[in-house]
């Protein structure tokens, strides 16, 4: 905020107004102007309590705590802020932990020289944004080999509970090749977080990350701001040149506290019990990351879908809205198998752009030969297939241990693209399928 902004702040009249209702985690609000976004505070002292308004009806308006509500009732004053949530942004984010809200929860230093910005932002337009031309590595054979990354692009990770989605991101977030990682802990299990962090994340991929952290008991705006806060933080570094990398986990829970937040205020429920709010946030959240005219912003969603059903709607929304899907199997996982990506479930729909054709014809050939073994796996395993055939299910049979071992890939080993490329060259070689 600059000097000027400062003494506007300070000059602008104090608007009161007062509570006059608060039914389950709504709040309503008399007295005050207020803007849907716009931040209020309500109660005095250090009992006050900051909300947003949600939604706004006539003289009154609607509000959403970011923060517990006990002990305000009928009458207690408001004050208006006149302006949205604003969080700091800069360099000396870089190796933070923050809280939904943007502040500091890890205990560190003040954020010196940071910059104060609204959560909300415009998506780049479309015609100014670049061409995903150039591949970003994660440092994961299974993505970078078969469902290829482009720097700019957003990929959604589907899979159900417990099949091994944020032991992937941290493996990404530890071999990734982008300049800075912004990770979105959304609707996390509070036990888990300092696990994350210091033990699948590590010192070395804190120190090049940013981490925002809104847990599953925070109230369900401070876990859908929380969102909106990593995108504009991450949207920060591209607009500096940066090639940033977002991971989210999950959108899911950011539906999920989007719903409560649209039902608290009276929206209707539609498709499976979430109104129509959810679909278009979804949207106007995903929309954020992509290239940018001086940097880009590459975004991991991962989508928790309910029982492990990946056409649910919010699965089969954000699956419309992204540029690919990688598909964790829980029969992959339960048999030991990390990461659990179910490749030929996976697409990359920027793979063209990111890769040579010789390397396309890799990918290709290894899926072609996937694709045949799965289809006699269930003949095999009866006694009912005639070696002879199918020469790709039988070309895919004497190698499956080499490609099994291809696929595999320990939480701790780091493995480069080009190394990548190199070793599924070496399997096509050695089964001799050309």
């Amino acid at each position: 905020m600059t000097r000027l902004d400062s003494l506007l702040a300070a000059a602008r009249p104090r608007v009161l107004g007062k509570v006059t209702a608060v039914v389950g985690l709504s709040v309503t609000v008399a007295g005050v102007p207020g803007r849907v976004g716009d931040l209020v505070i309500i109660g005095t002292g250090p009992d006050a309590v900051p909300a947003e308004v949600v939604a706004v009806n006539g003289e009154r308006v609607n509000c959403l705590p970011l923060g517990s509500l006990s002990g305000i009732g009928a009458g207690a004053p408001v004050l208006a802020t006149g302006a949205p949530l604003r969080i700091p942004v800069g360099p000396a984010l870089r190796g933070r932990v923050l809280d939904g809200l943007g502040r500091p929860m890890d205990g560190g230093p003040p954020l010196l020289g940071c910059t104060e910005v609204s959560v909300e932002n415009e998506p780049p337009n479309a015609m100014r944004r670049p061409r995903v031309t150039r591949p970003l590595p994660l440092g994961v054979r299974a993505l970078d080999a078969l469902v290829p990354c482009g720097r700019g692009q957003r990929l959604g990770i589907f899979a159900g509970s417990g099949v091994g989605k944020s032991s992937l991101l941290s493996m990404i977030t530890r071999g990734t090749e982008s300049e800075i990682t912004v990770l979105g802990l959304i609707g996390e299990r509070g036990r888990e977080v300092r696990e994350f962090l210091e033990k699948d994340l590590g010192p070395e991929g804190l120190a090049r990350s940013v981490v925002v952290v809104a847990t599953s008991d925070q109230p369900p705006l401070v876990r859908l701001r929380a969102a909106f806060v990593a995108t504009r933080i991450a949207e920060y570094f591209r607009d500096e040149g940066a090639d940033a990398l977002l991971l989210m986990d999950s959108v899911t829970r950011v539906a999920m506290a989007q719903r409560e937040v649209g039902l608290s205020v009276g929206e209707p429920p539609a498709t499976r019990g979430y109104p129509p709010s959810v679909f278009a946030l979804l949207a106007r959240l995903l929309e954020r990351a992509g290239t940018g005219p001086t940097g880009s912003i590459t975004g991991l969603y991962t989508v928790l879908v309910e029982g492990d059903d990946h056409n649910e709607p919010i699965a089969d929304t954000a699956r419309s809205i992204l540029d690919g899907h990688v598909v964790l199997d829980r029969r992959l996982a339960s048999a030991g198998h990390f990461p659990s990506i179910d490749v030929l479930e996976s697409i990359s729909r920027v793979s063209g752009a990111v890769t040579t054709p010789e390397q396309r014809k890799d990918a290709t050939l290894l899926r072609r030969l996937m694709a045949a073994h799965r289809e006699v796996r269930e003949l095999v395993e009866i006694g009912a297939y005639v070696p002879g055939t199918n020469p790709d299910a039988d070309a895919a049979r004497a190698r499956w241990p080499q490609i099994n071992e291809f696929l595999r890939q320990d939480m701790d080993d780091q493995t480069s693209a080009e190394d990548a490329w190199t070793a599924l060259r070496r399997l096509l070689d050695e089964g001799n399928t050309n």
